[in-house]
């Protein structure tokens, strides 16, 4: 937990810095979109569908092309999967570093790479027979994606989240087997 944490405070610090170099660079906006799990577990595979929406703000670097952006974010993902609960809503906050190529005032491309932490709201399930699913309460991940700028204020794109560890845990029958919710993320932004 001291790790996440720290991590956590590293980006805001960050963040934090780049405001008051560049105030006028600030853009707020609203960020929305779906998101596709690949759930897999010892014996079986899921592939499910979920949302996610919220608040966002993006700062221009004063190096050319460069920018950070991070959002504030419901989001749920998972599903039940052969009658187990493996549902995942929460708080999602990815920080990007990104870099935009213009190719005119109307059109622009973006890479971006950062961390994302994932604060769940759901707990624990037990079921019949001592089996039991535990779902991790913060998780840090890896967070890739590409987009597009268009007219200066939307942005559309997609993300692939990798979590650095497990995000449940199923214990049955004694032996506890981890299992992972990789995570694309289709997006659009409005920046106002």
């Amino acid at each position: 937990m001291k790790k996440i944490f720290s991590v956590f405070m590293i980006a805001i610090c960050c963040l934090a810095v780049a405001i008051p170099a560049q105030a006028q660079l600030l853009k707020f906006g609203v960020k929305g979109g779906v998101n596709l799990s690949k759930l897999k577990l010892e014996g079986m595979k899921d592939n499910s569908t979920g949302f996610f929406f919220g608040p966002m703000a993006e700062v221009t670097i004063p190096i050319v092309g460069l920018g950070v952006d991070g959002a504030l974010l419901y989001s749920q993902r998972g599903d039940k999967t052969e009658g187990i609960d493996m549902k995942q809503a929460g708080l999602d906050i990815p920080v990007n570093l990104k870099y935009s190529i213009g190719l005119g005032s109307m059109l622009g491309i973006y890479v971006a790479a950062g961390p994302d932490f994932f604060f769940n709201f759901k707990g624990d399930k037990n079921f019949e027979g001592g089996n039991k699913i535990e779902s991790k309460k913060a998780q840090v991940g890896i967070n890739v994606g590409a987009g597009v700028k268009l007219i200066q204020h939307l942005q559309i794109g997609f993300n692939y989240t990798i979590p650095c560890g497990d995000s449940f845990t199923w214990k049955n029958a004694g032996k506890a087997i981890g299992a992972k919710n990789k995570t694309w993320q289709i997006s659009v932004a409005y920046l106002f």
